[in-house]
């Protein structure tokens, strides 16, 4: 059994992980989803109430609410595969509520590119709000949740600034070979 969890500020490459993560059958646990879930049972719009919901959740629940409510889709996901992708931690509680849970077994990874590539990655998917600002706005809400936090507890790095190619074998190698994998990958790129 392996859960490995991805942290990183938006456009840094978690949702890119996912999607290597989905290509090679490995289930993909979004916290987001629990947060947009929610946003639905409360009849807002998960685009505009993101951020509030989230704040809304760890006030009502903890600090730690969102990984608690993670938790029982992530062990269900361990019943039919040995590996499991946990997309978009946020804080630090988080961590050790999966470390608490997990042991050994979770590895936290974090994903890392510069400001500027970030921003250019989160205005060309058209998605989001696109304007640098909000970007910046986002970046501080995260890092008031303990997103700093977590990144400084991360088992592994991963710098996101090369292709987009060089990246997924970095999560490839990640994903099917753990931390070992990314070791090698640096080695080979040296």
């Amino acid at each position: 059994m392996r859960v490995i969890g991805t942290v990183g500020l938006p456009g840094s490459g978690k949702g890119e992980a996912a999607s290597v993560a989905e290509e090679l059958g490995i289930p993909v646990v979004t916290m987001g989803d629990v947060i947009r879930a929610e946003c639905r049972e409360r009849g807002l719009d998960p685009a505009e109430h993101h951020g509030e919901i989230a704040g809304a959740l760890r006030e009502e629940n903890g600090p730690d609410a969102i990984a608690q409510r993670s938790l029982p889709i992530i062990e269900d996901a361990l019943e039919g595969s040995d590996t499991v992708l946990v997309d978009g931690i946020r804080a630090g509680v988080e961590v050790e509520r999966f470390v608490e849970a997990f042991g050994d077994e979770f590895t936290l990874v974090s994903i890392e590119a510069p400001f500027e590539v970030r921003a250019d990655r989160v205005q060309s998917r058209g998605r989001d709000a696109t304007d640098v600002e909000t970007l910046r706005e986002r970046d501080e809400r995260e890092r008031g949740f303990g997103m700093d936090e977590a990144i400084a507890r991360a088992d592994a790095t991963i710098d996101n600034t090369a292709t987009l190619e060089a990246f997924h074998e970095k999560i490839r190698a990640l994903l099917t070979e753990g931390v070992s994998g990314l070791d090698r990958e640096r080695a080979q790129e040296a």
